[in-house]
C-alpha cells in the first residue's frame, strides 16, 4: 500500500477476510474467532446505525474504522461513536488512520451527530493529533 494512493470506501462482504486479520491483532481482551467474526460482519455490513469503512490501495486493505451513530439525552440529539480503528503497522503516520477518522466524522455528521467521541488506550498521542481531547474516564465491566 506504502507509495499509492488510498481510498477510504464502506466494506462490504469481500473485505471479511482483511477485516479479520486486523481486528485479530487490534484485539486484546477476547478472541476474534471465525465464526464469531464472521456473524459480526454480516450484522454490521446489515446494520443501519453501524459503518464500517476500510482503507484500501491497490486492492489491498490496510485498515478499518468501525463507528456508530446513535441517539443520545446528552447530546440533545445524535453522538458518533469510534468503537475500533486499526490500520497495519507499516502504514501508520502516513495519515491513513486520519483520513479513517475524517470519513467517519463526515459521515456522522451527516447523519445528524453533534459530536464523535471514542475510548483508547493505546491511541491517545494519534486521537490528540486529530483534533480530539480527553473528555473522560472509561469503565467497562466484561458479562
Amino acid at each position: 500500500m506504502t507509495g499509492r494512493a488510498t481510498t477510504i470506501r464502506p466494506a462490504t462482504p469481500v473485505d471479511q477476510a482483511a477485516v479479520h486479520v486486523l481486528a485479530a491483532e487490534l484485539a486484546t481482551t477476547f478472541a476474534v474467532t471465525g465464526d464469531g467474526f464472521r456473524r459480526t460482519f454480516a450484522e454490521v455490513l446489515s446494520s443501519g446505525g453501524a459503518t464500517l469503512l476500510v482503507a484500501e490501495s491497490g486492492g489491498e486493505v490496510g485498515g478499518y474504522l468501525l463507528g456508530f451513530v446513535h441517539p443520545a439525552f446528552f447530546a440533545d440529539g445524535r453522538v458518533g461513536w469510534i468503537e475500533e480503528l486499526l490500520v497495519r503497522p507499516e502504514l501508520r503516520r502516513q495519515g491513513v488512520g486520519a483520513s479513517l477518522v475524517r470519513a467517519f466524522e463526515v459521515r456522522a455528521g451527516e447523519a445528524g451527530a453533534r459530536v464523535v467521541a471514542l475510548a483508547t488506550r493505546r491511541a491517545a498521542d494519534f486521537y490528540r493529533s486529530v483534533g480530539y481531547v480527553e473528555s473522560a474516564v472509561y469503565f467497562r465491566k466484561p458479562l
